[in-house]
């Protein structure tokens, strides 16, 4: 890593975060966190992540997170200096501020929610930590700060029995995942003692395979240490443990696990670099592998982690076969995915390819490189976006213009305001075709939902659906700015997510798109309308309609969804006079697969006026919850546009509608 590299990230990091902050009336420090736990959580190293800014005496803590791969509840503090070139962190203060994120810890056990406003982010966070602590087979704790600390990580430690991990992410280390171009830090794994192996006969340069037998706990040390970030290569997602595939592993590994090698089919691994040493009586044996990852068989490595943590299974007796394929560096992202492809035929599975490599996002780049947006500012100076379908690519460009110069030019035509990754496109995409409980899931999940949807059937990425997807980025960021300058205190993203999905469905998405591109940027009446929307929105997702419920798990779920298609708000007359005369063809990946589930098609069987029926009934006799109510009234809303209602909400529908009758209700009522 060059120093003169160092020093342009940390700048432009810098930069950035300020920029960002004063555009979003945030704070530079919870502006830091958001980016590096977004990029983090694109990485896989961490999962469903919350941020939230809490201080007081003895403790201090900037968000959480919960990682369902590994089972771990993570907690993050964070150290902005703004000076990331001249100051340093020093082992003491290092220590001082895991100490204090570790003593919030210990307050949210002791009930530290009780002292903290109940319409609070803090409050939920508060909450969730104490929730998870029970269950939680460890804890990670995260120092993220933008200035080079001179320890990189400290000894695990202890809370009540519960493991406590640190992990530093300071400057050297957030430059590394932001140039590597991959989707995180290379895994390296050294194996003591090395596994014997045998070399089958090379036949291609670019590649040579190896066959080795693993225990089957050293797999789940891997996993529990590196997570889903093994698999970021594979095609599949983990089935978890209700696929007959996953039960049977589980069953054998803990009724019989001396036949674990003969009933299970291994693993398929990949590395860029095998390193061996020879055997005593003759051989040699793996002793360290490069850029490992797992692209079939992930199944089996997620199930043994998970039996051996929750279930206790004993491992020692359990060995797993492995065929490990090196492949050249320079043909990682062209082969792999292609060996995942045709390795995974264990279960019916749609094929996604979660690499960057994807056609849709290699269409998307092409042309936005290739796509000039209209002067925005008078000064007919046209920009373009700069859509970035690996991380790290526009660092990577910027410092290919060796110059000053040249470099303040490249910003000039690519605007930091106009960058925008994959994740970042799947908000967008997924807020406008009325998924905000989608977006609300965290970045990670909410763009491999995306990726699920589109299955084999991208969409044909031309002009004009550029040209709309920056027209919806500009929606979303014009959008997030009118939340924040509310200053409602937490949730921006859910709000402003929320906000646009209910406008575009009151306007049928006949919002003009194409003049939101020609003019970069939303009509005075758009602009209006969102302000004043934002606000019962904002009101709904922090109530929760069932009691007791997170803010944060409520936001994530179709409930809420369906509450906020409740408001009762109308579009404004000027805006109504701006709409286009047909909703815009809209060829973004959303739906789902052709084929309806049988609960779709017999929700769809019922008439539209006895769910309207049902509600009325509802509501008068007030049976049912609330939200049971407004669900009725939006299934008969769909059955009556002929509009397909998703699997979830035909499964509650038809619960809804068993217990109305349960309860007195008779379609003729």
């Amino acid at each position: 890593m060059s120093q003169n590299s160092l020093s342009a990230y940390a700048q432009d990091l810098v930069a950035d975060v300020l920029a960002t902050a004063e555009a979003e009336n945030a704070t530079a420090p919870d502006t830091f966190t958001r980016r590096v736990l977004d990029e983090l959580e694109q990485a896989g190293e961490i999962e469903n992540t919350f941020t939230a800014y809490h201080k007081a005496h003895g403790l201090e803590v900037n968000g959480y997170g919960t990682n369902e791969s590994l089972g771990t509840l993570d907690l993050f503090i964070t150290h902005f200096s703004l000076r990331p070139e001249e100051d340093r962190l020093p082992r003491a203060q290092v220590e001082t501020l895991f100490k204090r994120l570790t003593t919030f810890v210990r307050r949210c056990r002791d009930g530290l929610a009780r002292d903290i406003d109940e319409s609070s982010d803090v409050h939920d966070m508060c909450v969730a930590v104490e929730k998870a602590l029970p269950d939680a087979p460890r804890i990670r704790l995260f120092l993220l700060t933008d200035v080079v600390s001179t320890v990189s990580t400290l000894p695990p430690g202890d809370l009540d029995g519960l493991t406590v991990t640190h992990e530093v992410w300071d400057l050297n280390r957030l430059h590394r995942l932001a140039s590597s171009g991959t989707l995180s830090e290379p895994i390296a794994v050294d194996f003591d003692p090395p596994l014997p192996c045998l070399a089958t006969p090379e036949t291609d340069r670019n590649y040579s395979v190896f066959l080795a037998i693993i225990p089957g706990q050293e797999l789940a040390d891997l996993y529990g240490k590196h997570g889903t970030r093994l698999l970021e290569l594979n095609v599949r997602s983990f089935l978890q443990t209700k696929g007959g595939v996953n039960r049977g592993i589980r069953d054998t590994l803990l009724h019989s696990p001396d036949r674990f090698l003969a009933y299970n089919n291994g693993i398929t691994a990949t590395a860029s670099t095998v390193e061996f040493t020879q055997l005593p009586g003759g051989g040699q044996a793996i002793s360290r592998i490069h850029d490992l990852q797992i692209v079939n068989g992930g199944q089996t490595t997620a199930s043994i982690h998970y039996a051996h943590t929750r279930d206790k299974a004993d491992l020692s007796r359990v060995h797993v076969q492995m065929k490990l394929t090196r492949v050249s560096p320079d043909r990682l992202q062209e082969i792999v995915p292609e060996i995942s492809k045709y390795s995974n035929t264990q279960n019916k599975v749609t094929v996604v390819d979660f690499s960057s490599n994807h056609p849709f996002h290699v269409g998307i780049e092409k042309i936005t490189r290739s796509l000039w947006a209209p002067a925005a500012d008078g000064s007919g100076q046209e920009t373009r976006w700069f859509y970035e379908r690996a991380r790290g690519q526009y660092t990577d460009a910027l410092a290919r213009e060796r110059t000053p110069a040249n470099q303040r030019k490249f910003k000039g035509l690519h605007p930091l305001a106009q960058k925008f990754t994959k994740a970042d496109a799947a908000k967008y995409i997924h807020s406008w075709a009325g998924l905000p409980y989608l977006v609300s899931r965290g970045a990670e999940k909410n763009f491999r939902e995306l990726m699920m949807r589109m299955g084999d059937n991208a969409p044909d990425v031309n002009n004009s659906f550029g040209q709309r997807l920056i027209a919806k980025a500009i929606l979303f960021k014009a959008t997030d700015k009118l939340v924040a300058a509310r200053d409602f205190g937490g949730y921006k993203i859910n709000i402003t997510s929320y906000s646009i999905a209910r406008i575009a469905e009151a306007t049928n998405r006949r919002i003009d798109l194409d003049r939101i591109w020609r003019e970069q940027r939303l009509s005075p009446a758009l602009a209006t309308a969102l302000e004043d929307l934002c606000v019962p929105v904002r009101e709904v997702i922090v109530n929760p309609l069932r009691g007791g419920t997170n803010i944060g798990e409520w936001a994530k779920r179709p409930d809420c969804w369906e509450a906020v298609l409740a408001i009762p708000w109308t579009v404004p007359d000027d805006l109504v006079a701006e709409l286009a005369e047909q909703p815009l063809e809209d060829s973004a990946p959303v739906a789902l697969d052709d084929t309806t589930t049988g609960d779709v098609a017999s929700v769809m069987a019922i008439p539209a006026p006895e769910w309207f029926a049902v509600a009325r009934w509802a509501k008068e006799t007030r049976n049912l919850q609330p939200w049971q109510r407004q669900l009725a009234e939006t299934v008969g809303r769909y059955v009556n546009n002929s509009w397909t209602v998703t699997d979830k909400q035909a499964t509650q529908a038809l619960r809804l509608m068993d217990e109305a009758k349960r309860l007195g209700f008779h379609a003729n009522s």
